[in-house]
């Protein structure tokens, strides 16, 4: 009798066992249930997180390049305001019908001088090469060559002034260079 009693004691202690162990089971189970649950919450934020970076930097490459195309657009804006005026002086000298001489020329050259001062504000530089300077290919254009004194490829003689801003050509000198006799 001692045995069956062991036995039945056996058996409820093996059913309290397994009913742990089927809880343990079940926790395990919840456990891993939620840090699915929560594994999958964190992704779908970082893929939020991921598809608003990505609108992010879409929206600040969109306004970059419209930024830009901006300043290519009303770039001249200013320039061309200073040339306004110019224009306005040229005109007003058109309409003097005084016939004094001097009053045009006076007129002419506060033109003269409104567009040297546009030019300076712009940047743009006179290229005016002096005779005797060697020729650059950079700022100067050899229209013809001539015999001359002077060592071959020395300028002779500026048929028209370049022009720069900052440090680009706008147009080279054209002038004409030295060439060896023959």
């Amino acid at each position: 009798m001692q045995d069956k009693q062991n036995i039945a004691a056996d058996a409820v202690d093996n059913d309290n066992i397994d009913a742990t162990v089927a809880e343990q089971a079940v926790e395990q189970e919840l456990s891993a249930e939620q840090r699915i649950a929560a594994l999958d919450a964190e992704v779908a934020e970082l893929k939020d997180a991921l598809l608003r970076a990505r609108a992010d930097l879409e929206n600040q490459r969109r306004r970059g390049q419209e930024d830009v195309a901006a300043a290519h657009k009303y770039a001249i804006s200013k320039f061309a305001g200073e040339l306004v005026s110019v224009k306005d002086y040229l005109e007003m000298a058109l309409l003097d019908q005084s016939g004094q001489i001097d009053t045009l020329k006076m007129g002419v050259d506060m033109t003269l001088k409104q567009l040297v001062s546009a030019f300076d504000k712009a940047q743009i530089k006179d290229i005016a090469p002096q005779t005797g300077d060697k020729l650059d290919p950079h700022q100067h254009q050899a229209m013809s060559a001539e015999e001359a004194d002077a060592e071959p490829n020395t300028i002779v003689r500026v048929m028209q002034k370049g022009y720069q801003i900052s440090d680009r050509v706008l147009r080279p000198a054209m002038v004409v260079v030295a060439k060896a006799k023959a």
